[in-house]
């Protein structure tokens, strides 16, 4: 016997036909890709403003990680990155600040380019920042170059400035050689430079330590650590980030030589003649720096305020 299909049945048979198949409605996302990338930031210190960086990366489908550069020190990871209810909270670990308190920057965006928002100093009074989206890495090119420039007279600190004097001029030259006597300050060329190569000679007693500041903001790192493994804090490091391929470091007490370019944020480190970066991308700002305006030009500074330290021959080549 043929058996019917009842009614009801072919009723709801043809509504699945007729009606399309329910669409999953994609879940959003927990964070705008416009919070992601390299940004600039300054703080409105009470005293004075200062520089501070950070890169923003998804380090899961709706999980954020931040690194961090504060005013001194080397890149950090932070502990926590949050964006609640257009809200971003990144909380940071002290490394040198002089405080117990994690670290923690709160802001929102300002347009696809800007971030502003608050932060507490180390005594504990809110401040605002600012940061704006870093320039992108600099393909490579091909740069004209003009003619060096000496940067080093004679005697005299002619075409320098301390970064802040709280005890006096504490840097001399002397037939040509430039020393500093701790405790000292930071040096600043008042010539700025965009894309440069440099080429500076210097020499330290032991377990000295300083730096050369390209631009102001990205220290090569200058430390007594002749024979040590590499790392991206001894010498011929970028400060933090860029470990250098080998040690080329010579013994305290002995002259040494920094041959530096710098096109864009792209750098080749070249330490007593042997290349130890090769033309690699500088990630950001390094703890100490003038300021985090990584699309202008810059000054040479050398660091003055750790150790013993000697510098002749301190030439600039800027590209045109």
């Amino acid at each position: 016997m043929k058996r019917q299909i009842p009614s009801i049945t072919l009723f709801v048979l043809a509504l699945a036909v007729v009606l399309p198949a329910r669409q999953e409605v994609p879940k959003p996302p927990a964070f705008p890709d416009a919070v992601l990338g390299r940004w600039d930031i300054t703080v409105q210190g009470v005293e004075a403003p200062y520089p501070s960086w950070m890169r923003v990366h998804q380090r899961k489908d709706d999980q954020l990680h931040t690194e961090f550069v504060g005013r001194f020190g080397s890149v950090r990871y932070a502990s926590s990155t949050e964006f609640v209810n257009g809200e971003l909270t990144v909380v940071i670990p002290v490394q040198y600040e002089n405080t117990k308190n994690d670290l923690r920057f709160v802001g929102k965006l300002a347009g696809n380019d800007a971030l502003e928002g608050t932060t507490v100093d180390e005594k504990g009074r809110t401040v605002t920042w600012k940061a704006t989206r870093a320039p992108a890495s600099t393909p490579t090119k091909s740069v004209t170059w003009g003619a060096p420039v000496n940067l080093l007279a004679q005697n005299g600190l002619d075409g320098w400035k301390q970064r802040s004097a709280p005890k006096g001029i504490c840097w001399s030259v002397e037939n040509g050689v430039l020393t500093n006597t701790p405790p000292c300050s930071d040096l600043i060329s008042e010539k700025t430079f965009g894309d440069f190569k440099a080429h500076v000679e210097l020499m330290y007693p032991a377990h000295s330590n300083s730096g050369v500041y390209l631009r102001g903001r990205y220290e090569a790192q200058i430390q007594d650590d002749a024979g040590k493994a590499v790392d991206s804090h001894r010498m011929g490091g970028i400060y933090g980030f860029l470990t250098p391929y080998a040690n080329a470091a010579k013994a305290a007490g002995e002259w040494q030589a920094y041959d530096i370019t710098l096109v864009g944020r792209r750098v080749t480190v070249v330490l007593n003649g042997q290349t130890v970066i090769d033309n690699e991308i500088v990630p950001g700002i390094t703890g100490g720096a003038l300021d985090s305006n990584e699309s202008a030009p810059g000054p040479l500074m050398l660091q003055g305020d750790h150790g013993k330290i000697s510098f002749r021959n301190v030439t600039v080549t800027p590209g045109q």
